[in-house]
């Protein structure tokens, strides 16, 4: 493989080598002060003293760094080969014999191959399996549809027993698998590419079912998920320069949706822009959507993310600024939201 082919490998969805993958972003800025994907190295460190995590993966422990986990523990580790499907049935049997299975692959195969596996195998017995869809959103860029993964917090969140969340960056990913070794039932953890820019300063405390507000202000609230916080906490800052205020919430739990933030936003700011990573039809923006038509609030929302359509195929920054997915995007969206609900 040529160093340019390598290049295009670790912006496509970076199945590079480790010290290749610190040097290389998406769109081309040195990175390497973010942590890179910590994922295997986590769940190692958690299984050392926690004999019931196993992890398997459908061949893409490279790309997950499921293999950091495999280097420690070979016995807890299952790469079945590209069987999606089976693979997450063969982590609900585990997880009825009393261990804690995290099933890995892309974000597109977790959700939409597997969705029926999901729902019957894993959320109706209500086993502990950890279903984790990576490389989420559009972060595949160039592998187009098939591997853009835009319904799947539309479609995991109808699922009855399944809690659903959302990984901000490293320190983040790092309290969510901490978390999900004490939660009863079944869980869908999105992640990103392993690339996000860190949001958090160290491992935070996360209260199950609770929005963390990383930002406050008076003219609306934004609402973020996954890989749109850190943009949207950079909006923010570019909104506050043209004077206004803008609160941010992480709002990592998609299902159980914090219904309480939800609705202190809208009392106490006014407006809500929800910005997403996905297909904004049935995700984070119907679920907040949802909340205020229920507690019959009426105050201007904006669901900001992927309309209702297959995207181009690109690298991954470059269809985030096509969609307004961006730091500059998303003030834009966001002061159109104001302009309109003054007008």
């Amino acid at each position: 493989m040529t160093t340019q082919a390598q290049d295009q490998s670790e912006i496509f969805n970076g199945t590079a080598a480790v010290g290749f993958k610190d040097a290389r972003s998406a769109d081309g800025t040195d990175t390497r002060a973010i942590p890179a994907f910590v994922f295997g190295e986590e769940l190692a460190a958690l299984a050392d003293s926690d004999p019931r995590v196993v992890v398997l993966t459908a061949d893409l422990g490279r790309s997950n760094r499921a293999l950091d986990f495999a280097a420690r523990h070979p016995d807890r580790f299952v790469n079945v080969g590209i069987a999606e499907k089976n693979m997450v049935t063969i982590a609900a049997g585990m997880a009825s014999c009393g261990y804690v299975p995290f099933a890995a692959t892309f974000g597109s195969f977790a959700a939409l191959l597997c969705a029926e596996q999901i729902r019957t195998d894993c959320a109706y017995p209500g086993l502990p399996v950890r279903i984790v869809g990576h490389h989420s959103g559009m972060s595949m860029g160039f592998y187009g549809t098939s591997h853009h993964s835009l319904e799947d917090l539309g479609m995991m969140r109808t699922i009855a027993g399944l809690t659903v969340v959302c990984a901000t960056d490293a320190h983040h990913l790092r309290a969510l698998l901490r978390l999900s070794l004490h939660h009863p039932g079944a869980m869908y953890l999105r992640l990103g590419r392993g690339r996000d820019p860190q949001v958090y300063d160290a491992v935070p405390d996360l209260v199950p079912g609770r929005a963390v507000t990383l930002r406050d202000g008076d003219d609306l609230t934004i609402i973020a998920t996954g890989s749109e916080t850190h943009p949207a906490l950079e909006a923010a800052a570019i909104l506050a320069e043209r004077g206004v205020s803008a609160r941010v919430l992480d709002m990592w739990t998609i299902s159980p949706l914090d219904r309480d933030a939800v609705r202190a936003a809208a009392a106490e700011t006014g407006a809500i822009l929800t910005v997403e990573e996905g297909n904004v039809t049935g995700g984070l923006g119907s679920a907040v959507a949802e909340v205020l038509a229920d507690a019959g609030v009426s105050v201007p929302l904006r669901r900001h993310g992927v309309p209702d359509e297959h995207v181009p195929v690109g690298p991954p920054a470059a269809l985030y600024a096509h969609y307004q997915l961006d730091a500059p995007g998303i003030a834009a969206v966001a002061q159109d939201l104001l302009k309109g609900s003054q007008a």
